[in-house]
């Protein structure tokens, strides 16, 4: 079908343009930008107001002069192209290549926008996906099909564990193939420097799909990454039959981005400036997670955010607890010891950890071993508030072995080196080793039978 090119612009601010006279475009259609000298620049539909329509310039509106610009509408939205290939490639925000290797083969094109799962059609999470970070594989499982944020504070590790992740993130070996989609959105230099290189040295990225958007690209670019990012989760999962672990970081520069974009077209703001959508924006990233009934791959999301000065109800955490299946909450006070990663185990959860651990998952005692860490490390707060009252001289016995217990807790079990990956078992191990300093009748979450086999050397 013919596309009419139209001449001239009325109206320029910032990285949006304004054309009238447009007829039968749709809201997020691409369109391509004619300069003067001959050069092409990309945007997208983000307002129609009767024949008034507004468009994001991707690469900007510097040089662009408004009687010298034609602009045509292709008739689709962004469509990404998709192959087996992708794997071991890096992309920018909007999914060109960034690693100089050319254009991607493509046997499929998706729009990138997507859809959520059907609940009709969603399998429930079944199994597991080994980190080998010993805090989250033992008391707060990711679970294959999951969304399982990790919410962090400005100047925490978090980074460094995303890419540990990335390079230890593993299934059962007899369960199929696996890989990894990794999206970073507004990331200053050194950052994307320290993740790519990370991957190409430790091989993680010869299964990993990697979404690169800088902090000096253009702010529909990031909006654009966390989508290109699904999509491509979505294509090796279902179509190829890979279980997909995608990890985004950092989903606030996501929301700060939606933001400065909702005040460009003059929205009426919301909590903190935020749009009012921003809780339906989010659920349509997050909602794209998940298994599908009858298909054998599966989509798994550990969105990582930073939260304003540490304040977990501040809209973006807030808002993603409740389209999220828990949280991995990382504690300034633990980050402040030296210990890493400073995972903060009882503000901590995984809501589906335990349908996938266990007998004919992980191991029998898994599920006790993990209530009775979170019970004794939670004896252990008790006792150090009221060791700050009357000191620790004055505590029992028994105050005195939970103190030690969490010192030994935070600095074995928490804590582990940036390049160690640990075996399941040697995390459940590890867990019965510390548990022995306590009292055989502590242990009141375990039953005898389990004490007796994994913890015989109890007090």
């Amino acid at each position: 079908m013919m596309r009419i090119e139209y001449t001239g612009l009325t109206e320029i601010s910032g990285s949006l343009v304004a054309l009238e006279g447009v007829t039968g475009v749709g809201y997020d259609e691409m369109a391509e930008l004619t300069l003067s000298d001959g050069s092409r620049r990309l945007g997208r539909v983000i307002l129609i107001d009767g024949d008034r329509v507004v468009l994001q310039v991707f690469e900007g509106t510097d040089g662009i002069a408004m009687d010298a610009v034609n602009t045509r509408f292709t008739g689709e939205p962004l469509r990404l192209p998709l192959s087996k290939e992708i794997t071991g490639r890096i992309f920018t925000g909007a999914g060109q290549p960034r690693d100089g290797l050319g254009p991607v083969y493509a046997s499929e094109r998706r729009d990138i926008n997507g859809s959520a799962i059907n609940p009709v059609s969603r399998q429930y999470p079944r199994s597991y996906i080994l980190t080998g970070v010993s805090a989250i594989d033992g008391m707060m499982t990711l679970i294959r099909g999951q969304k399982l944020p990790i919410f962090s504070g400005d100047g925490m590790s978090h980074n460094e564990l995303a890419a540990q992740i990335v390079r230890q993130a593993r299934v059962s070996g007899d369960d199929g193939d696996f890989a990894i989609v990794f999206c970073a959105m507004g990331v200053k230099n050194d950052t994307a420097e320290y993740f790519m290189n990370d991957f190409r040295e430790s091989g993680a990225l010869s299964r990993c799909v990697m979404y690169i958007n800088m902090a000096s690209d253009p702010i529909i670019e990031r909006i654009l990454a966390p989508r290109c990012a699904m999509t491509a989760a979505e294509y090796l999962a279902h179509t190829l039959g890979y279980h997909v672990l995608v990890v985004m970081t950092d989903m606030t520069s996501y929301c700060e981005a939606l933001r400065e974009f909702s005040s460009s077209k003059g929205e009426i703001p919301s909590r903190k400036g935020y749009p009012s959508y921003l809780y339906s924006d989010l659920a349509s990233i997050y909602e794209r997670a998940g298994m599908i009934r009858g298909r054998s791959g599966s989509v798994t999301l550990i969105p990582i955010l930073t939260m304003p000065s540490d304040d977990i109800s501040h809209p973006i955490p807030d808002l993603t607890g409740y389209i999220t299946e828990g949280q991995i909450v990382l504690g300034r006070e633990l980050s402040q010891k030296g210990i890493y990663p400073p995972v903060s185990v009882l503000p901590s959860l995984s809501r589906l950890m335990k349908d996938g651990i266990g007998e004919g998952f992980t191991r029998a005692d898994h599920s006790e071993l993990s209530n009775q860490l979170f019970a004794s490390y939670s004896a252990v707060m008790d006792a150090r508030s009221l060791a700050s009252v009357i000191g620790e001289d004055e505590l029992s016995a028994v105050d005195r072995k939970y103190l030690r217990f969490g010192d030994a807790f935070e600095k074995q079990f928490i804590g582990q080196g940036l390049r160690e990956d640990r075996s399941l078992e040697q995390t459940l191990d590890l867990g019965w080793r510390l548990l022995s300093l306590l009292p055989r009748q502590e242990l009141s979450r375990v039953s005898e039978k389990v004490l007796d086999e994994y913890c015989p050397m109890a007090e």
